[in-house]
């Protein structure tokens, strides 16, 4: 996630670097064409470029909202864990009978690695990378044979708080509260993979890299009386307004994506962490993870 922090303009112009070239090339071939056969063309009126313009600002427009929509409920799915993750764990001290603590560090712990799980699986990432440090090997090998490792993770703890029900350490009423929480962590890890597995549909985005073009050819045509030093850098600065706009709506949309801009699922997943070792009374508490750059990971 980009935080508060100039972004290098290197990161910025690589994103669309292949844009801006081939509207150079369009810029130049347009303009040695309006030149060369400046009788045969007919002259373009201004205000058809400037109606192009227009349209693709209100695309673009709805395309932003839309990929934000898309970004701002992931941060709100990842919020909804932090929150209950707190009181899962709150939950865990109030209600589980004193003398089972081992019990509760283990479970914790286990969901500390299902945050950790998550993001990295949404990621399309090794969903058990570092996951050793807050599990057993067992539970490891249990979850190995799973496809979708978070949702392993979620029964081991679903099973043990079985357990201690059963077992006459927890009460039913108590019970039913840590199972609706633990509901909660599949319905927020359903969500996140709905967004994960529901493509933006490409062809908006290649009419809409077309419709850019085509407002190339038109106003380079529009301003062909203009001396292309100024004709070409014009055309540079407007397209580049308009891809970056579009680049920037492209990355929003998929906030899973690995990217920059997506959600900062590990340092999410870190500041879980500290809060549930924390609540623990544990002395081994990390950090919080420091931004890379000019971004959060």
């Amino acid at each position: 996630m980009l935080i508060n922090k100039r972004v290098p303009v290197s990161y910025i112009l690589n994103k669309i670097k292949f844009e801006i070239f081939y509207v150079l090339v369009i810029g130049l071939l347009v303009h040695y064409i309006t030149t060369r056969f400046k009788a045969v063309i007919p002259e373009m009126p201004i205000t058809i470029p400037a109606f192009i313009g227009t349209a693709i600002s209100v695309i673009l427009s709805f395309k932003l909202s839309q990929s934000y929509d898309r970004w701002w409920e992931a941060r709100k799915i990842w919020g909804s864990i932090v929150n209950d993750s707190r009181s899962f764990v709150l939950q865990l001290q109030s209600f589980v009978s004193k003398d089972k603590q081992d019990e509760i560090k283990e479970i914790a712990f286990r969901h500390i690695a299902w945050c950790f799980s998550l993001g990295q699986s949404l990621r399309e990432l090794d969903a058990t990378e570092n996951l050793g440090k807050f599990i057993s090997g067992d539970d490891l090998d249990k979850i190995e044979a799973h496809a979708n490792k978070p949702l392993a993770l979620l029964q081991l703890n679903a099973l043990q708080i079985k357990e201690l029900k059963e077992n006459g350490n927890l009460d039913v009423f108590s019970y039913i509260q840590i199972n609706n929480t633990l509901v909660n962590f599949s319905n927020a890890m359903g969500m996140a993979e709905r967004i994960k597995s529901t493509v933006f549909p490409v062809t908006y985005r290649l009419f809409l890299h077309f419709f850019i073009y085509i407002f190339v050819v038109t106003l380079s045509i529009a301003l062909r009386d203009i001396e292309s030093y100024f004709e070409i850098p014009l055309l540079l600065t407007v397209s580049t307004i308009f891809f970056l706009l579009e680049k920037s709506a492209t990355h929003l949309q998929d906030p899973f994506k690995n990217r920059p801009t997506d959600t900062a699922m590990t340092t999410i997943a870190t500041t879980i962490e500290i809060n549930i070792k924390q609540l623990l009374g544990e002395k081994e508490v990390p950090e919080p993870l420091p931004p890379k750059n000019f971004y959060s990971l």
